[in-house]
């Protein structure tokens, strides 16, 4: 049976009382609290985009550290070889080759010794060819470590700035929510509800669902299978599991725990999987949301899905319609 409603509403409006004057209304609070959240979520994705690449990074840093290290190595072997040659060559090259062959016991000898001089000179220029080459390496494996560096604290920069963002609509959410009384609370968490149950609503009116009827893969359904075993755990930001989750921690884990690994964050998730129509959605598909690409959640049959609402709230199930969706993404495609 297809989701129509949130828990505890009849499809009624609900109606708040009447604000004092001077003072916001609740359903005001409740939009300027979900811009805070939804402002909140979008610097959460830029944080952990920032941090997959300073990962990433750090990564390709400490692997051309040890290409460079390699390289020295290598290149006081070979100058230890080339110096080698060079001596070689000084105590046995002396003599121009006209007084080599009168002094030698024989034409065949000098002509031996010849040919051992010419491959040692050759053996000599590949071993100077091969030393030049390592040192364009080194070089080149510097420029590109000092490149990375600056990337690196490009983004952690981008990081700081995105914590601090975070931090300040998370915080100036918290305080409109901690004004209210217990019931005003109350009030809003209804609020909220009846919104979602409108948006839901409007989304199955249209007759979507008539088209959707794709079947769940196995992989699929052992994504729904962790994501739904979550319900109850607390949104945490930045977190993936198994105490709480944030939208993309949820979805991301529970494709890592079907054999699958996807990328972090929505935003990632809408770039580097594959895109399907709405009308083959499937369960175990993740949808989108917000032109910003800043939620995410896991369609779970029935216009359902699972998702990790916001700071505050719990992992849940609600409307696949109940929020506007951007695009429909599989990861096991």
């Amino acid at each position: 049976m297809a989701v129509l409603s949130a828990p505890g509403l009849t499809g009624l409006a609900y109606a708040a009382p009447a604000p004092e004057p001077g003072k916001k209304s609740l359903e005001e609070v409740r939009k300027e609290i979900e811009d805070l959240y939804h402002k909140a979520a979008a610097a959460t994705d830029a944080y952990n985009l920032a941090e997959g690449e300073a990962k990433r990074q750090s990564d390709q840093i400490v692997a051309l550290a040890n290409q460079i290290v390699a390289g020295q190595q290598r290149i006081a072997d070979l100058k230890n070889r080339a110096g080698a040659a060079a001596r070689a060559q000084y105590r046995t090259g002396g003599l121009p080759p006209g007084a080599q062959l009168a002094l030698s016991n024989s034409p065949r000898q000098f002509l031996d010794g010849a040919d051992r001089l010419r491959q040692g000179e050759k053996a000599t220029m590949g071993v100077i060819a091969e030393l030049n080459r390592t040192q364009d390496d080194l070089t080149r494996y510097a420029a590109e470590a000092s490149a990375h560096w600056r990337t690196l604290e490009a983004n952690r920069l981008k990081k700081e700035a995105a914590k601090k963002e975070i931090d300040s609509k998370i915080a100036a959410a918290k305080a409109l929510e901690d004004k209210l009384e217990a019931e005003e609370k109350a009030r809003l968490l209804k609020l909220e509800q009846e919104h979602a149950y409108k948006e839901q609503s409007k989304w199955l009116e249209s007759g979507v669902l008539k088209e959707i009827n794709g079947k769940a893969t196995e992989a699929g359904k052992a994504a729904i299978k962790y994501a739904t075993a979550q319900i109850g755990k607390p949104y945490i930001w930045g977190a993936e599991g198994p105490k709480g989750y944030d939208c993309s921690g949820l979805t991301s884990e529970a494709w890592k725990a079907a054999g699958t690994t996807i990328p972090r964050t929505s935003q990632e998730q809408l770039r580097l999987l594959k895109k399907v129509p709405i009308k083959d959605m499937r369960p175990g598909d993740l949808i989108i949301y917000f032109d910003d690409a800043s939620h995410v959640a896991m369609y779970i049959g029935d216009g359902a899905m699972v998702h990790a609402p916001r700071p505050g709230r719990h992992v849940t199930i609600a409307g696949a319609g109940s929020m506007p969706i951007k695009a429909i993404v599989r990861p096991d495609a």
